[in-house]
């Protein structure tokens, strides 16, 4: 287990990056890995949080992703956020040029 997951968040999701490319991926409710946090799939509960890390876990085996982990989130209205600025940082992209990355997208 990574060592920034927090084992006491209730609300989480799984991320890890994609092995092809690096990227940032997300762990989806239909078991594929999307590049946007919004296609995440939620869990509440530790027990619930752990299902949904073993499910992600066959994708390291088949060499999908690196190192899935949990990470905290907050569902609000409707749109999935990162509790930590970390995540937030991963799900965007590079902080020095807004025109990289997936916050290039919303520009």
């Amino acid at each position: 287990m990574a060592q920034h997951t927090n084992t006491r968040a209730t609300t989480q999701a799984v991320t890890a990056n994609r092995l092809l490319d690096g990227e940032v991926v997300y762990f989806t409710a239909d078991g594929t890995w999307s590049d946007w946090l919004k296609d995440a799939d939620v869990a509440d509960g530790k027990e619930a949080c752990a299902a949904l890390l073993a499910k992600a876990e066959p994708s390291v085996a088949a060499q999908q992703v690196v190192e899935p982990y949990l990470f905290e989130v907050a569902v609000e209205d409707s749109a999935i956020v990162p509790a930590s600025v970390r995540e937030k940082i991963r799900m965007a992209g590079p902080t020095i040029r807004l025109d990289l990355g997936k916050q290039a997208a919303s520009i």
